[in-house]
């Protein structure tokens, strides 16, 4: 097996075909690891966990305790990540594909018929190949914006000291994520959105995430169209129908679009979308029998463990003609944010598109205990369920520690689980997860009536 890329659903891939006795090659036009280790997952989420720190020595609702956040050493900060990025990388990557006796290529890949691939001269051959080279921050075609000096998620943790001030132009979870992470870190930030902030996730907790920002001093300007960017001195000015934005800086957090330019895929008769994303089937075939594609290049939801089963799916399919699909009906989705939102299944909306009857509960976070102790009732459980089944479809969490609580939800919509299930099953005291359990009672009684461990 060729493989093009080395993120996620790229070493799932090759891992999968090692254990098979395969011989596997890899290239890689830039640095091991993928988007995830390198400009993704792990530094954004180890930056974010200090910016957290910072703002809860900052912020402190405890009585008796006192609390304060100097200055921050940005300089020392990204060291540090990137200290945790190298170690990550190395242990994850470099040392995996040593082990597994992985060809590493450096160099830029290309079909070519046959199909073959050309990396720099080199031809190499394959049964199957698989491509699997990720995505890259889309960059709207503002006027202005390509010569402003713009940021993106990728180069703002980069920096080698804090912005004063930073406009950030999105509403999606990078946006969010960067705009929280600054501003705990001690930026003024405003945020202009398009249309919604958090648009995808139920409205309920759209316009609490709104709350939780406009309350840490975040603007956040919503249906806002930018027209123009330009850069004035040492502040960047942003044009809109709603007036002028300034900042120091402008990170710019629209989207990312897969990463295919220079792959040359119509040689080996791969379609395309209208985005540039490689056009796959459920078992992640392509128009070309041995070409297969995981990961962000597809246009599937940009996780990096839905890549890492798509990479692993490809090789059974491709080798053991095993013909699976992957069930995205129980598929979480985090934002990091404080409060996080921790999302699995459909939203009430989604499940109506669907033509499913359904019903939904939503449960205030002032009547979980667990947040009662924390001091932080800013928050909310929403669960949709199937109305004549009370099968659950979807459960949406905005809490501290919303993303570890999902898990129970995953395995509650596999396990096709119902609310009645949730109310009569075992649930833990003081656990932002019995929110999950309170939501489910919330269809049969008032939550605010129960006394505590009420069943």
């Amino acid at each position: 097996m060729a493989i093009v890329g080395s993120g996620g659903g790229a070493f799932a891939a090759a891992i999968a075909a090692r254990r098979r006795q395969l011989r596997v090659a890899m290239i890689e036009r830039g640095t091991i690891g993928g988007t995830c280790v390198n400009v993704g997952c792990i530094p954004s989420k180890a930056l974010l966990a200090a910016a957290e720190a910072r703002h809860r020595a900052r912020v402190n609702g405890f009585p008796g305790i006192s609390t304060e956040a100097g200055p921050v050493d940005f300089a020392a900060l990204i060291a540090g990540k990137r200290e945790i990025v190298e170690g990550v990388r190395q242990d994850k990557y470099v040392d995996l594909a040593r082990d597994y006796e992985i060809e590493l290529v450096e160099g830029d890949a290309r079909f070519v018929d046959g199909p073959g691939l050309e990396v720099d001269g080199r031809r190499i051959e394959a049964a199957h190949y698989l491509v699997a080279t990720g995505s890259e921050p889309h960059i709207p075609a503002i006027p202005g914006v390509r010569d402003s000096g713009y940021l993106t998620s990728t180069t703002a943790m980069e920096l080698d000291q804090l912005p004063a001030s930073m406009i950030v132009v999105g509403g999606g979870y990078v946006a969010m994520e960067q705009a929280q992470l600054f501003a705990h870190l001690g930026t003024t930030v405003t945020v202009l959105v398009r249309s919604q902030l958090a648009r995808r996730e139920e409205p309920e907790i759209a316009a609490a995430i709104r709350d939780a920002f406009v309350a840490e001093g975040i603007d956040v300007v919503e249906g806002v169209d930018v027209t123009s960017v330009q850069r004035e001195a040492s502040h960047v000015v942003v044009k809109t129908d709603r007036g002028e934005f300034r900042a120091d800086r402008l990170l710019v957090a629209t989207g990312r679009r897969p990463r295919t330019d220079g792959l040359a895929l119509d040689a080996a008769g791969v379609d395309l979308g209208a985005e540039g994303e490689v056009l796959v089937d459920d078992d992640m075939s392509t128009s070309n029998s041995h070409v297969w594609a995981a990961g962000d290049v597809t246009g599937h939801p940009q996780f990096v463990y839905v890549a890492a089963k798509q990479g692993a799916i490809a090789v059974q399919n491709a080798f053991d003609r095993a013909g699976r699909r992957i069930d995205y009906a129980a598929l979480p989705r985090i934002t990091f944010t404080s409060p996080t939102i921790a999302s699995a299944g459909m939203t009430e909306a989604e499940a109506q598109a669907h033509g499913i009857d359904c019903d939904g509960r939503v449960l205030d976070l002032a009547n979980v205990p667990r947040a009662i102790v924390n001091r932080n009732t800013h928050g909310l459980a929403k669960l949709v369920a199937e109305r004549d089944s009370g099968r659950v479809l979807g459960v949406h969490l905005f809490a501290e520690g919303a993303g570890d609580a999902i898990l129970a939800a995953v395995y509650a919509i596999e396990a096709g689980r119902t609310v009645s299930d949730l109310t009569d099953g075992w649930d833990p005291y003081l656990t932002i997860g019995e929110a999950i359990h309170l939501a489910a009672l919330a269809f049969t009684r008032d939550p605010s009536k129960l006394s505590c461990c009420a069943a």
